[in-house]
């Protein structure tokens, strides 16, 4: 059972929230537990902060422990400061009110913070990847949740290139997790194509995911936010599974905007939250399924002047390619992460590779802090991100061109798809 509210049309207020939050703590005790709260970095939008504070406010003075654990998958640590931002918190309630919580990034470059709690058999990887895959996988997690009574995954709801939407279990895998079950499912979700799993539910990715989770015996709780701008669309909370599902629901409703036409020039500006191509990518898998064959994304974004902080010596000597340009030379990429080749595919697009020659379905173009020479390093072309006049290409639609503010959060489909 979960308690839950949502309102695709209006805005669901931050009191409304507090009510539902009041009510699960009131019919769940907690009291002299250790609690972990299992946050995203500051890649993801939504008011994780009020959230935080709401779900602090009725507990902290009744369990034994109340813990922040960064979901950060294999991108860059937070500072305290930015923990706090991302809290909404100030430096002085730090020291005061919130004095007590611990501050956790996900280590995930540290083998020894990871514990092993199982693997997925060939046969059921078979099975889950419907016969894409057939290979032992090991679930790993950052060993710290063992030391909790109780996990609560709180986080946003998206639709998301690799699994479907986002939220839920995801949080842990890839949030929390190793990587070889990072590695598997991403580029499982890279060999399916961001198309056809981008704004769906029930993806062999996600159930990867599942299976994964059924690993951890910790209990957990799902906290699940859907909304638009930082405004509240929908708030779940309960049964991990249960709240996911209707979060997905509800985002499959207000996330994704359909076009009666394909677009031959999309511009996607990304958001300052983005601040390498790592995540900057997202702008290219959420306007990808809108462009016609043939056209161009240009990822706007002035800000971005790093390829990816943590994998961009990997990504400098493969560059940016179609899934089939990997696939049909798997023992020339055998030794580079799968997660990488996935993120890879994903924001140069589906395509082909015949007889040593790629050709990629849309152009992909990066206005961007990078170079020109560091764009064609990589497989991407190049714009001077002062040369082009954003204004000057809004409302001609008709046209055949699309800009998207804000882009990387709000999926854009065909209606006939």
């Amino acid at each position: 059972m979960i308690i839950f509210a949502q309102d695709k049309k209006n805005d669901i207020t931050f009191e409304k929230a507090g009510e539902l939050i009041k009510q699960f703590f009131a019919e769940n005790d907690y009291s002299a537990k250790k609690i972990l709260l299992i946050i995203p970095d500051n890649t993801r939008s939504g008011p994780i902060g009020q959230i935080f504070q709401m779900i602090f406010d009725r507990i902290a003075n009744k369990v034994k422990q109340l813990d922040i654990l960064v979901a950060l998958g294999t991108h860059r640590p937070m500072s305290e400061e930015q923990i706090c931002r991302r809290l909404m918190i100030t430096a002085e309630q730090r020291k005061t009110k919130y004095s007590g919580v611990r501050f956790f990034n996900h280590e995930w470059d540290k083998p020894e913070s990871f514990i092993s709690m199982g693997k997925i058999s060939a046969e059921e990887i078979e099975q889950l990847s419907n016969g894409l895959f057939s290979e032992e996988v090991d679930v790993s997690i950052n060993r710290l949740v063992f030391d909790y009574d109780e996990l609560f995954i709180v986080g946003p709801v998206f639709p998301h290139e690799v699994v479907g939407f986002s939220g839920g279990h995801k949080y842990i895998f890839p949030g929390i997790s190793g990587s070889e079950i990072i590695n598997f499912f991403h580029w499982l979700g890279a060999v399916i194509t961001n198309i056809k799993i981008n704004g769906q539910k029930w993806t062999p990715t996600r159930k990867v995911i599942e299976k994964a989770a059924a690993f951890i015996k910790v209990q957990r709780k799902l906290l699940a936010i859907v909304s638009v701008e930082n405004k509240l669309k929908g708030i779940f909370i309960g049964d991990v599974i249960e709240a996911w599902e209707k979060a997905a629901a509800l985002s499959e409703q207000v996330h994704i905007i359909y076009k009666d036409r394909a677009f031959n020039t999309v511009i996607g500006i990304a958001p300052k939250m983005y601040d390498d191509l790592w995540t900057a990518g997202k702008v290219m898998y959420k306007l990808e399924p809108v462009v016609a064959d043939g056209g161009t994304v240009i990822i706007f974004a002035p800000h971005l002047t790093e390829i990816s902080y943590t994998h961009g010596k990997i990504i400098n000597k493969i560059g940016y390619h179609t899934r089939d340009y990997f696939l049909k030379q798997q023992d020339r990429f055998k030794n580079v992460p799968r997660m990488v080749l996935a993120h890879s595919t994903h924001v140069k697009g589906t395509g082909t590779y015949k007889d040593g020659v790629e050709k990629a379905r849309i152009n992909v173009i990066l206005a961007s802090g990078i170079s020109k020479e560091q764009c064609e390093k990589v497989n991407l072309d190049f714009l001077e991100a002062s040369e082009l006049d954003i204004e000057r290409h809004r409302n001609r639609e008709d046209e055949g061109i699309l800009v998207v503010d804000n882009a990387g959060e709000v999926l854009y489909k065909l209606s006939s798809s």
